[in-house]
């Protein structure tokens, strides 16, 4: 599962580490800002190659909404479309009790996919790579969700690393085995996080503290 934004969409290396990654039979999903950035980022991956399926949660009635909350991500549309090789790119939206759409944080759009379809990982991009020590200024290496809620609490983060932040943690509480936070706009940040045991940025998992050296 990747939480994309538009750094890491504009000139990196994201479209070839997707197809690198489904080559080994990794089944990326990919959830977007917003609308108009999933649909441009559709567009990009289909001029290399016929993969990507652009959704709205209203789709198959993916994501509906529970009031302001996510309520049931119902799966069987991205089992269909990942078993078939697409990559499908998620707009982050829910489908109303009204019949319109309803416009959701994409952390918790990312978060809520990942518990659905039991991702072994998800990553959010985010231009500040990680969370940073106050006290060292080192990269914090990993955490526990405890701590990160702790952490995305504390108002001493940039508000889209908070929400990160809040969402990894939320994930691996809801049983994905692990949450990274790193800046996407590295070259090839998406095949160091996924499979290599190096991480570039903060992970979020069920262990230690631990501050890099």
């Amino acid at each position: 599962m990747l939480r994309v934004d538009e750094a890491s969409i504009a000139g990196t290396t994201l479209v070839s580490d997707i197809a690198f990654l489904q080559e080994r039979e990794v089944r990326p999903i990919v959830v977007a800002p917003d609308a108009e950035v999933a649909r441009s980022f559709v567009g990009v991956m289909n001029r290399t190659g016929d993969a990507a399926v652009g959704l709205r949660g209203a789709d198959a009635g993916m994501i509906p909404a529970a009031g302001n909350a996510i309520g049931s991500v119902q799966t069987r549309l991205l089992e269909t479309l990942t078993r078939s090789g697409y990559v499908p790119v998620i707009e982050p939206t829910a489908i109303g009790l009204g019949g319109g759409d309803v416009s959701l944080p994409v952390d918790e759009v990312a978060r809520a996919i990942a518990e659905a379809t039991a991702a072994s990982r998800v990553i959010f991009f985010d231009p500040n790579g990680g969370v940073v020590d106050v006290d060292t200024q080192r990269l914090v290496d990993e955490l526990t969700p405890a701590e990160a809620l702790a952490l995305a609490e504390s108002g001493h983060l940039a508000p889209s690393l908070a929400a990160a932040i809040r969402a990894a943690a939320h994930g691996v509480r809801g049983g994905v085995d692990a949450a990274q936070i790193i800046d996407g706009r590295i070259a090839h940040a998406t095949i160091v996080e996924f499979v290599t045991a190096r991480h570039l940025g903060t992970q979020v998992a069920g262990t230690v503290y631990v501050v890099s050296p």
